[in-house]
C-alpha cells in the first residue's frame, strides 16, 4: 500500500532492544563496522525514516548505554530479566505518550532501509483495525526456503499474516508430489521459490496493543517454533504485512557480519 500526504510524517517512535549477550556473535552490537560500532550503524538507519521522530536505545548493558549516549543519541537502561525484544520494547513505551506507534527496529540490522520503516509505519496508519505492521521480502534461493533461521510467512488475500513458520509454507503438494520431494521440485521449476516469503523482524505496534501483548502468556504454538509472533495470532490479533523490495542483513554471525561489509565498502581484503 502506497502513502502519501503529512499525515505519516513524524508519527512513530524507534525503539531498538539491544542486548549485549549472543550465543553466536558476542557482543555484536559492539562490533566495528566500518569504523563504528554495529548498533551506531542500526541507529542511523532508523533515524533517517521519514515517520520516525526520535530513536531510543532499550539496552540492559552499560557499555551499549555509553556507547550510544557518547554519540549523542538516546538510550535507557531496562530490566535484564526481559525474555524478548518486545518485553524490552514495553518497558519503555509504558512511558511514552498514549496512541503513540512503536516500530521495533531489531539492533543487528544495520542495513535496515528507512523506507521500509517508513512502509510499515504507514500501512499501520492507514489501517486503524491493525494490531500490528510488519514486513516480507522475496526469497531467492532454495537453501533459504529449506534454512530454519529464515521465518517464512504466508499472507491472506488481504494483506493479513496467516501463519509465521520456520519450515517451508505453503505446503505445494501437486509440485512436490509431482517431483517426489520439495527440493526436487524447486530444482525442476525455479519460479516455484516466488511461492515463499521470508518474514523481516521488524515490527510496528500500536501502543497500547504492544502493552497487551507483552503481558499475554506464552502459547503452544510460540514455543514450538520460537517465534512470538505467533502469540499474537493465538490471541486473535492481526498483523498487516507489506512486501518491500530491499533486503535487509540480520546479522548473527561471522560471516554476516563480513556480508554487510562488504555491502558497505569496508570488507578487509583476503
Amino acid at each position: 500500500m502506497e502513502h502519501h500526504g503529512e499525515n505519516h510524517l513524524k508519527s512513530a517512535i524507534a525503539v531498538i532492544p539491544a542486548r549485549f549477550a549472543s550465543t553466536r556473535l558476542p557482543g555484536k552490537l559492539l562490533l566495528d563496522v566500518c569504523g563504528k560500532p554495529l548498533i551506531l550503524h542500526t541507529l542511523a538507519r532508523a533515524a533517517a525514516a521519514k515517520t520516525v521522530s526520535r530513536v531510543i536505545v532499550a539496552t540492559d548493558d552499560e557499555r551499549i548505554f555509553k556507547v550510544v549516549t557518547d554519540n549523542g543519541a538516546v538510550a535507557v537502561m531496562t530490566s535484564a530479566e526481559h525474555q524478548s525484544g518486545s518485553d524490552r520494547i514495553a518497558e519503555v513505551a509504558a512511558g511514552l505518550p498514549e496512541g503513540s506507534i512503536i516500530v521495533n527496529v531489531q539492533g543487528d540490522e544495520p542495513l535496515i532501509s528507512p523506507e521500509t520503516i517508513d512502509r510499515a509505519v504507514g500501512l499501520l496508519v492507514d489501517d486503524p483495525k491493525a494490531d500490528v505492521a510488519t514486513v516480507c521480502e522475496a526469497i531467492e534461493s532454495a537453501s533459504d526456503v529449506f534454512s530454519p533461521n529464515i521465518v517464512k510467512v504466508v499472507v491472506s488475500a488481504s494483506g493479513d499474516a496467516l501463519y509465521f513458520s520456520r519450515s517451508p509454507i505453503p505446503f505445494l503438494r501437486d509440485e512436490v508430489n509431482r517431483a517426489g520431494g520439495l527440493a526436487f521440485a524447486l530444482k525442476d521449476e525455479p519460479g516455484l521459490i516466488r511461492n515463499f516469503k521470508k518474514h523481516t523482524g521488524l515490527y510496528v505496534y500500536r501502543r497500547e496493543f504492544l502493552l497487551r501483548y507483552s503481558k499475554m502468556p506464552t502459547t503452544a504454538l510460540e514455543r514450538a517454533e520460537l517465534l512470538e509472533q505467533l502469540r499474537i495470532l493465538e490471541n486473535g490479533g492481526r498483523i498487516r504485512i507489506v512486501e518491500v523490495e530491499q533486503s535487509s542483513i540480520g546479522v548473527d554471525t561471522a560471516k554476516d557480519l563480513e556480508h554487510v561489509k562488504q555491502v558497505l565498502g569496508c570488507a578487509s581484503a583476503e
